[in-house]
């Protein structure tokens, strides 16, 4: 998929994109949902009603003009007034979305906010949530709810609606997709770590010092050179953000992947690009601990680059959160990976490290990884490496599916661990160091 522009696609391809990118990843049905866009002549554009949000075409989203007249093969969705309350109430935002998504319903039919608060990120992508009382979908008085509290509350980008879903505004389409896939993200974080006991939240103190604690200023080099091999590791990292993306591994709002070039140089993704969207020339190239010239490295680089420099059998790192890891790093519950011999073979015993280490003093998590291939770290992300790039993205995935497996199994009784003479079975069978 090409990376969503909003300066330069047309409204109705925009909708069809983040729609169709909606809809694949499981956060709203064949007929849930909408998405709307209003452009600077005042015209909003919307996604159709009573049409497979599965197979959405650029020609099936509708036009709908200050005037009020309509253009296009369809109706207008039939939540179009709410979204037109919203741009009534937020002149300064030009994008809404409306979805279903299985983690944030739970939220609304249980009359809670997620407490966003969870990791760090979070609360800065999705501001402050309300809460609107119900009423009949696609009705004047569910406008009305939606309106009063995006009125009411003027800092509100997001609002849970009661026995609903949610609903979600941007100053442009990718910032209020961002949020929602963020939002959700937390709501699903959260609930797997409820089940595995409570979750552990950061306090406001702790974000705040979290950003200020993030390098900003890296020396540059001038003479980039991008030989045909460096140019290789672009879109071998571009192709596994977007399987992770694919795979439910990373969101748009965080994910680093780091790959090994030459000595300790290396190539590394940026921040405030949408993981989903990222192309080759966003890519960062680190030579002799500088940065490429005219580009911004992922804030995680320091961490990168001790750990390339250190572990020289590491050749690429990946950092990001996966919903059912992320139940453990918010939780404080051991994941035992003890549990599942693959597993353990691919993964060895997974430590947790507290929050904030990884700015304070990595050295730490640099030595974990020299016995382990990866580590969480406590309300922030798991770090996996491996040799090369697909072994990291297959621990990665081996230590969700693990996740979720134990998970699972904690709904349903007690977990049986493997004992520690079966663990050196496993060993000395797969030659395991």
């Amino acid at each position: 998929m090409k990376q969503l522009d909003t300066k330069l696609m047309h409204p109705a391809d925009q909708i069809r994109v983040v729609i169709s990118r909606i809809y694949r990843s499981g956060l709203t049905t064949t007929s849930g949902g909408n998405i709307s866009i209003k452009d600077e002549n005042g015209d909003i554009w919307i996604t159709p009603g009573s049409v497979d949000k599965g197979s959405l075409t650029t020609k099936d989203i509708v036009c709908v003009k200050k005037d009020g007249s309509i253009i296009g093969p369809h109706k207008p969705s039939s939540e179009f007034p709410f979204h037109k309350a919203i741009y009534e109430i937020r002149p300064q935002m030009s994008a809404v979305i409306h979805a279903h998504p299985p983690a944030l319903v739970s939220f609304s039919i249980t009359e809670q906010i997620p407490d966003t608060n969870i990791i760090p990120q979070a609360k800065r992508v999705c501001g402050t949530i309300g809460y609107a009382p119900y009423e009949v979908p696609g009705s004047e008085a569910l406008g009305q709810n939606i309106a009063d509290e995006f009125e009411d509350n003027p800092e509100y980008k997001a609002v849970i609606m009661e026995n609903h879903g949610v609903v979600l505004c941007g100053e442009d389409l990718m910032d209020a997709y961002q949020r929602f896939e963020t939002l959700e993200f937390c709501a699903r974080t959260l609930i797997n770590a409820k089940i595995l006991g409570e979750p552990t939240y950061l306090t406001d103190a702790q974000i705040e010092q979290h950003e200020k604690s993030l390098p900003t200023n890296f020396p540059h080099f001038m003479d980039v050179t991008y030989p045909s091999e460096e140019r290789a590791i672009r879109d071998q990292i571009v192709k596994i953000v977007r399987r992770a993306c694919d795979q439910g591994l990373m969101i748009s709002s965080y994910g680093t992947v780091s790959v090994r070039w030459k000595d300790n140089d290396f190539l590394i993704t940026p921040p405030g690009v949408p993981r989903w969207d990222i192309e080759p020339h966003n890519i960062v190239q680190i030579k002799n601990g500088m940065v490429e010239a005219g580009k911004i490295p992922s804030r995680s680089v320091a961490l990168h680059q001790a750990i390339y420099q250190s572990n020289p059998k590491i050749n690429s790192i990946i950092l990001t959160q996966p919903p059912h890891l992320m139940g453990f790093c918010t939780s404080g519950a051991v994941m035992n990976v003890r549990t599942i011999p693959e597993s353990w073979i691919f993964l060895k015993d997974i430590p947790t490290i507290k929050f904030g280490v990884q700015f304070d003093n990595n050295m730490q998590i640099v030595e974990k990884l020299k016995t382990t291939p990866a580590v969480l770290l406590a309300n922030d992300s798991i770090v996996v490496t491996g040799d090369g790039l697909l072994q990291t993205f297959d621990r990665l995935e081996v230590a969700e599916f693990t996740a979720k497996s134990l998970i699972m199994a904690h709904a349903i009784g007690a977990v049986n661990p493997i004992s520690d003479e079966e663990v050196e079975d496993l060993r000395e069978a797969f030659h395991v160091e």
